[in-house]
């Protein structure tokens, strides 16, 4: 199975590029991890927040293929924990899925045809954090996940 990121704008933070440099790295070990980052939409100053998530929501399905397993990265979503995550990898690897796409939505969230198109919406937090920091705390969470399922002991319960 690939895991693939999808996400708004570049990290900048160079602390924040150390941990998620880290994580990738060790993710090697257990899976094909990727991101893509949709950049900015042009003239956006100009248009309405339906307006952009429209766009940003065209951008984005024309590049998930009709086969991924889209994965909305939502603050209206199912809540796991580290546990539960790792069950919900394990069961789509058992299902036989072969990319399974996460996307965290731009600013105003995502937009209808996006939402239809999700398989799931996962929920990290009720509380807001930046872009960046959402890579790092998921790129982390995936790794924690993938040392639970291998018994490993990153993760203490």
């Amino acid at each position: 199975m690939d895991i693939k990121l999808i996400l708004h704008g570049k990290t900048e933070e160079a602390y924040l590029l150390e941990g998620i440099s880290k994580y990738y790295k060790r993710l090697k070990h257990y899976i094909s991890f990727s991101e893509l980052i949709i950049p900015a939409i042009k003239n956006a100053k100009n248009l309405s927040f339906e307006e952009i998530k429209q766009k940003e929501g065209e951008f984005l399905l024309a590049k998930i293929k009709s086969t991924d397993t889209l994965v909305l990265l939502d603050e209206n979503g199912t809540m796991f924990s580290s546990l539960e995550l790792s069950v919900f990898l394990q069961k789509q690897m058992n299902q036989s899925v072969k990319s399974l796409v996460f996307v965290v939505g731009g600013p105003y969230g995502f937009s209808n045809q996006v939402y239809q198109r999700a398989n799931f919406k996962l929920s990290l937090s009720k509380m807001t954090f930046s872009h960046q920091m959402i890579r790092l705390l998921f790129v982390e969470q995936i790794y924690r996940s993938f040392t639970i399922l291998n018994n490993e002991p990153y993760h203490h319960e």
